[in-house]
């Protein structure tokens, strides 16, 4: 029993270590979910009351206390109906997240070659729309396409988007390194303050990062421009080499700030590039 006492015994010395980890860890990806959809508001809202409350109380308004103490209830009830496309936004990541699950990334070649269709669409006046999952499993947008899970070859989504064909109008996910489907129907944006010029394809790329954490590669068949959608922003007409370049960040990363820290100057292009594109939230 010496021995089960010893386990005991370093337990409670890695004790607090462990449940501050765990609580830092989970409020880093409750801090994830809120700043990748709008219900932030929602949090600087109800802190916002709860610090007009703490006044009152610590100043003994009584009359404020009261007041507020009987809208309480009404505003939690207005709170969620409001935020009701947030709140369910939220709950559809926690559900969907795979925040474990060890993923394979495109490596840099396979990026250049889609990258490479992307340009050669481009100057054909061609459109395109590519999918780049990371954590938040998008099974229900690949079951709306047909299977593919080919190799990556700019040749073959060429082939896929440049011909009006079955599959030219949908979406292409390429996940763990493969093309997993083409023809995939993505949810249209949300949004009130959309550039007026921006089609269909726009729409479906801010609409899938509304609903996911993806990456989502966009050429325009009016302009021939090259954009990029990720965290609920369009970010349009940058260049090949800008492409590829925060494509590999961001899916080996899962974070922009993290790109930006590392390249600033990447940064500044990219709020240079959607300063017109749409307004920030």
């Amino acid at each position: 029993m010496e021995w089960f006492q010893r386990l005991i015994a370093i337990y409670d010395r890695i004790r607090p270590v462990l449940d501050v980890a765990l609580l830092a860890f989970l409020l880093y990806k409750g801090y994830e979910l809120l700043v990748k959809t709008q219900a932030l508001q929602l949090v600087k809202g109800a802190g916002f009351l709860a610090l007009v409350y703490g006044i009152a109380f610590l100043f003994k308004l009584t009359t404020l206390q009261w007041v507020l103490t009987i809208m309480g209830p009404g505003l939690f009830i207005a709170i969620a109906i409001v935020f009701q496309p947030e709140l369910r936004k939220i709950f559809m990541r926690l559900g969907q997240g795979e925040f474990f699950r060890p993923d394979i990334k495109p490596r840099i070649g396979q990026l250049e070659a889609v990258v490479t269709a992307a340009e050669l669409l481009s100057q054909q006046r061609r459109g395109m729309l590519v999918v780049f999952p990371r954590k938040i499993n998008i099974r229900n947008i690949i079951e709306t396409g047909t299977r593919i899970n080919a190799e990556i070859s700019s040749s073959l989504i060429v082939a896929i988007f440049e011909f009006d064909g079955p599959l030219h109008d949908g979406a292409m996910v390429i996940q763990h390194g493969k093309i997993t489907a083409a023809g995939c129907f993505l949810p249209l944006s949300e949004q009130q303050d959309i550039r007026k010029s921006f089609g269909t394809r726009h729409r479906a790329s801010l609409g899938m990062s509304e609903q996911s954490d993806a990456v989502i590669l966009v050429v325009s068949e009016e302009t021939g421009a090259i954009s990029l959608a990720y965290d609920m922003k369009l970010y349009y007409d940058l260049s090949p080499i800008e492409v590829t370049r925060k494509l590999k960040e961001l899916l080996d990363r899962g974070s922009w700030r993290e790109a930006e820290r590392s390249d600033p100057a990447l940064g500044a292009s990219e709020l240079e590039n959607s300063k017109d594109v749409l307004v920030e939230q």
